[in-house]
């Protein structure tokens, strides 16, 4: 069929409309109509309406053959230094566009598209083939601004994609492959066998981000936070951070941490920052984040950071501060948590005004090819998610990487959009130093084992350029293991490991936390006239702007309450914030339907009916006040905790929460929560203030919407590494939040938050409640005679109400409801003083909705000291919940009923509790009333 046969079935009106579309906007014309109205334009400039020469459509031919160059030219690039690349078919032989070898030595004005002009098909391919095909392969097509297409075409098609670097720079550029190769080969010398995770292979790594911060200073950047796993780690921090050789290689045969560290880490996953001065004497300050095993973790963690500090220190200005991550090719292609922060990064949230994505293409995972690991072409394919412009790069090429990352850091800082860059390289030993690669990958190792490194490689092309002679070449290696040599003597002098710990000037003012100091709060009250005044504003909407009449409603009946001096969880929520902001710290919240809440009831912004714009009440309590955000996440948990555990590491005076839409959502997110919020303080000496809103209750919705799994949290709880607390009154939640942020210490704040509660009648604070007092650990019943108990109930959280009820029901004064609110540290003591009060107590319960083998009964047991307390739960499960409201709503019973059982003396069919056995022992009172211990957990 011919290319124009289309033609002759389109109505001429139709045509002219795609054709003014075209103009206005190209990106809106499908992409056949593209390529048709961009030869007709071609035409129409080049011959007006002037009768066309002979072999005219040649022209169009060859431009067609340029946009196969731009659009494919990846495919056939020579940037794989180890093995022969994959096929792919049709090729860019000219045949395939119409196009002879006869028309080779032909002028043709279309290299005029490349910026060569009148050029003939042989200079216009040379060119094309240069520009595309060699060292570097570039992905940019796919991109639907015609802005940034015409961008990157200007800079890569006039260079051929090469950079003419001068004498001077290309002894720097060698001077970062000195210091990247002989590093390696000085650790493997050294310390035969141990794990450095090497970089040898990818050493054109240290150049490359040497090249990233001397542009991005050029260009306006004063700070770079960097997000790495293990490989090429310690030669990053060594010779771009410049961390001190002798702390390095004491970290290798060290016994001891010079400081209070408690367990620390391995030393390829421990962070660093430092301030360096670039060639043109400006001070950069780098950061490298801490991470563990679990590849591609940091990711979000670093973005978090890069964003706080540019909200806190750049005055939210992203051409001042940029983040770089750099990736392995087996877990940027597969880890989800990749994909998760890519959606991220235009989000206002979120947004960081772009990274640079460096990969370390090592060709294989652990021993996984690289043909078992992805189904996507390019291990970069995700970066096309975000229309980023992909590039590939022969990592053994290091001019043409330098180029590419030069180009990079212009692109991003004049369109703030992420830009990923593949280095194709290789991992000279196996996963590890001690692996063996030929059990799995003999061919390729066999031919990696008589590669020369990039070091040696350039060396021989300067030495042929005349730039350096062989002498200077070998004095320069010998000058750096000299170096190397006398740190290492330095490190064996002692035993003892220096580490600095990251972040620590920033928390300077802010401590570790101790047990001791969890066990007591300080007055967190808010003057009541104030409480007043910022409720009011709170709930004031704005009279000129239009809004929905059930949110005006809903308004009302807050005001009502307030009057009535009924403060319920939301209000108390409010007003938590409303009072930090106006004390001058900074509120952030970011989750999932956060805005106004999953179950709404926060209502933090108001959306006018008519034009959909927001309206944020807390942000315009008083002209002083602190900032307050709050975002809507996309629905992730993974990407987005961890995006706020970083915020969290940057700002110690700010109160950062990040909410999930139901509790045990966090569990997509465990790795955040195993190897950051629970273990960082421990591994790398971190402090962090991040709050988890973990909605949690049995209600009957099922096992994915009732528990926000409490065991899990208890059973990584040590120490003052997490603050875990269940609330039940919005007094508690006010001062528990107000304390969290005025304490000189941080930690993280893990609150299993309502659903049911929420609207409540009983779950209700006053006023006066929130003018004075501190958060309260334990809440005792106040509602009984002490003299009168002669059962202690404990319980934590929604329960606690469904037990009131049933009490208030049966007037059971015999029976003391006593809720512990902060589960970790766990509050003994208290515990200990509230029994010594109720002396004529018989039996003490502990009751839980969730599974016995669930939620925090087990670990209570554990803290219990000696006190010999009885369950109440149901039973054991694999399962949190059941599925049907019948069900759950006859098991809530049974637990309820357990606590509140009729006894069965002469008093038959009414509540009497245990006083029909007082003076009896202890043993007695279970022998009679033996279904409190045998049919303490609930079964069907």
């Amino acid at each position: 069929m011919n290319n124009l046969d289309f033609l002759g079935n389109i109505d001429i009106k139709t045509l002219e409309a795609l054709y003014q579309q075209y103009l206005k906007n190209p990106e809106y014309v499908e992409e056949s109509w593209q390529q048709f109205f961009k030869g007709f334009e071609f035409a129409r400039q080049q011959y007006g309406s002037g009768p066309l020469p002979d072999g005219y459509d040649k022209e169009f031919k060859v431009i067609n053959l340029i946009e196969g160059y731009r659009r494919r030219g990846h495919l056939f690039t020579e940037t794989n230094p180890v093995r022969a690349r994959r096929k792919y078919t049709p090729t860019l032989a000219i045949e395939n566009f119409g196009l002879k070898e006869a028309d080779l030595k032909t002028k043709f004005l279309a290299g005029k598209h490349i910026g060569i002009g009148t050029a003939t098909l042989e200079e216009i391919i040379s060119h094309l083939k240069q520009t595309y095909c060699r060292s570097i392969g570039a992905e940019y097509l796919y991109i639907r601004n015609p802005e940034i297409v015409e961008w990157l075409k200007a800079k890569m098609e006039p260079v051929c994609n090469t950079s003419k670097f001068s004498r001077e720079e290309k002894k720097h550029i060698y001077y970062h492959l000195v210091l990247a190769v002989g590093f390696e080969k000085f650790l493997q010398k050294k310390f035969v066998g141990q794990k450095s995770f090497s970089l040898e292979g990818a050493e054109t790594l240290i150049p490359a981000l040497d090249a990233v911060i001397e542009k991005g200073s050029a260009l306006g950047i004063e700070e770079f936070i960097i997000g790495m796993s293990h490989r090429g780690r310690l030669n990053t921090l060594a010779n771009i951070l410049q961390k001190p050789y002798e702390n390095i290689f004491s970290e290798f045969h060290g016994k001891f941490y010079e400081d209070d560290l408690a367990l620390g880490d391995v030393k390829y996953h421990l962070g660093y920052e430092n301030t360096v001065t670039t060639d043109t004497g400006k001070k950069i300050k780098l950061k490298l984040v801490p991470n563990p095993s679990h590849l591609e973790s940091v990711d979000p963690v670093a973005e978090g950071l890069t964003r706080a500090r540019m909200d806190r220190f750049y005055d939210c200005n992203n051409n001042r501060i940029a983040p770089i991550l750099i990736h392995g090719d087996a877990a940027i292609a597969s880890q989800g948590v990749v994909y998760e922060v890519i959606q991220m990064v235009n989000l206002p949230g979120y947004q960081t005004g772009g990274s640079i994505h460096l990969v370390i293409n090592n060709q294989v995972g652990f021993t996984t090819n690289y043909l078992d690991a992805r189904s996507s072409t390019y291990c970069t394919d995700i970066g096309k998610v975000t229309k980023a412009p992909v590039f590939h790069v022969n990592g053994d090429d290091v001019e043409a990487l330098i180029y590419t990352v030069q180009l990079a850091m212009e692109f991003r800082q004049k369109f703030h959009s992420d830009v990923f860059i593949d280095i194709l390289c290789y991992r000279k030993h196996g996963h590890n130093e001690g692996d063996e690669p030929r059990f799995t990958q003999p061919t390729l190792y066999k031919a990696i084992s008589k590669h020369p490194n990039p070091r040696d490689i350039y060396a021989k092309t300067l030495v042929e350029q005349g730039v350096y002679s062989v002498e200077d070449i070998k004095q320069a290696q010998k000058d750096y293991d000299d170096i190397l040599e006398e740190k290492f003597a330095l490190s064996k002098k002692s035993d003892r490991v220096h580490v600095d710990r990251f972040l620590h000037k920033d928390w300077k003012n802010h401590r570790y936390p101790e047990v001791k100091d969890l066990m007591k709060s300080k007055p967190t009250g808010f003057p009541r006239e104030r409480i007043g005044q910022l409720a009011l504003k709170i709930n004031q909407l704005p009279e000129d702007k239009m809004f929905f009449r059930k949110l005006v409603k809903l308004l009302d009946e807050r005001k009502k309450n307030i009057a009535k001096n009924r403060i319920d969880w939301a209000m108390g929520e409010l007003l938590a914030y409303a009072t930090l902001l106006t004390e001058g710290i900074p509120v952030r919240i970011s989750g999932q339907d956060s805005v106004r809440g999953t179950f709404s009831h926060r209502h933090a912004a108001y959306i006018r009916e008519d034009t959909g714009e927001p309206y944020y009440p807390l942000k315009y309590l008083d002209p002083e006040q602190a900032s307050f955000e709050i975002y809507n996440s996309p629905l992730s948990e993974y990407g987005v905790m961890g995006f706020e555990y970083g915020y969290g590491m940057a700002h110690p005076g700010q109160l950062v929460i990040w909410e999930a839409q139901f509790g045990d959502f966090h569990n997509v997110a465990q790795v955040i929560v195993d190897q950051y919020i629970s273990s960082a303080e421990e591994k790398w000496g971190l402090l962090n203030g991040l709050v988890l809103y973990l909605p949690h209750g049995f209600e009957g919705q099922g096992p994915d919407h009732s528990s926000a799994r409490i065991e899990r949290f208890l059973s990584m709880a040590a120490e003052a590494n997490m603050h875990i607390v269940n609330p039940t009154t919005p007094a508690n939640l006010f001062h528990l939040l107000r304390n969290h942020v005025k304490t000189d210490y941080r930690l993280p704040l893990i609150v299993f938050t309502p659903k049911s509660l929420l609207r409540h009648p009983m779950c209700i604070s006053a006023i006066e409640d929130l003018e004075k007092g501190s958060f309260r650990q334990v809440i005792d019943d106040n509602q009984v005679d002490t003299g009168e108990v002669r059962r202690v109930v404990f319980c934590s959280g929604k329960v606690y109400y469904d037990l009131l009820k049933r009490k208030n029901e049966l007037n059971a004064r015999d029976v003391a409801l006593v809720r512990i609110e902060q589960l970790h540290p766990f509050p003994v003591e208290q515990i200990k003083k509230i029994l010594k009060k109720y002396k004529k107590n018989m039996l003490t319960l502990y009751v839980q909705e969730e599974p016995e083998n669930m939620g925090a009964w087990r670990y209570v047991r554990s803290c219990m000291d000696g006190i010999d307390v009885v369950p109440v739960a149901r039973l054991a499960s694999g399962s949190p919940a059941s599925g049907l409201q019948g069900i759950h709503n006859l098991g809530q019973e049974e637990i309820v009923g357990k606590v509140f059982r009729k006894c069965t003396c002469e008093l038959k069919n009414v509540y009497c509790g245990l006083q029909c056995v007082e003076g009896k022992s202890r043993k007695e009172v279970l022998d009679v009333h033996k279904y409190i211990e045998m049919e303490s957990k609930f079964s069907i």
